[in-house]
């Protein structure tokens, strides 16, 4: 879909953020609307039509969670980026159990913004087609019990020494296990492989 067909919808608390992420958003050619709250964007969710939401993930009142289970039992089909600070991957995997799109990590560089919403305003013109799961599978098959473990302790948002603790190894070790876990899941970002546990119904472990 052409970005000039699409409208970017912006939902931060913060102004000054909002502000920043339209003139960066604007200046890669998309059409943006900002909202100063998840209850403003709902107020108008109902209408949009051929459109990307890029959401904080903490905010008051409505926080990025409770506005994607919102938008779901609105039946709204519209791609959600969120944006979460160092710290929350919990919760970003959560809002990815809630529909979300893909998140993305502050600080981040502006492509990695730019690429991510390419995307989520690509998959308007598609039905959203996700990994078959039977290589998913395939490929947690390669996975050792050690990598296994470090494998739902990454989705789970565990950092590497809170990992290095409750399985009692190195953190370095952590970090060689979790880089094996990258490339036998052919997984080229956090996200991505959050999305494969998601998608192959993978549990994950919650601290």
């Amino acid at each position: 879909m052409d970005k000039g067909e699409s409208v970017v919808h912006i939902v931060d608390d913060e102004e000054p953020v909002r502000r920043s992420l339209a003139f960066l958003l604007t200046m890669s050619g998309y059409t943006v609307r900002q909202h100063e709250s998840a209850l403003a964007f709902l107020s108008a969710a109902p209408t949009i039509r051929n459109g990307c939401l890029v959401t904080d993930l903490r905010m008051p009142d409505v926080d990025g969670i409770e506005l994607l289970q919102r938008l779901r039992q609105l039946s709204s089909a519209i791609p959600a980026i969120v944006i979460t600070g160092h710290g929350d991957v919990p919760l970003a995997v959560e809002a990815m159990k809630a529909g979300a799109f893909d998140f993305i990590e502050k600080p981040f560089k502006d492509d990695v913004l730019i690429s991510a919403v390419d995307r989520a305003i690509a998959s308007l013109g598609r039905q959203a087609v996700h990994e078959d799961i039977s290589a998913i599978r395939s490929r947690v098959a390669l996975l050792s019990e050690r990598e296994r473990e470090v494998f739902a302790a990454v989705v789970a948002g565990l950092p590497n020494k809170t990992i290095a603790y409750d399985l009692d190894i190195s953190p370095r070790t952590v970090e060689v296990h979790r880089a094996s876990v990258m490339s036998k899941m052919e997984a080229r970002s956090l996200p991505e492989l959050v999305r494969m546990a998601i998608d192959a119904g993978l549990g994950a472990r919650q601290h």
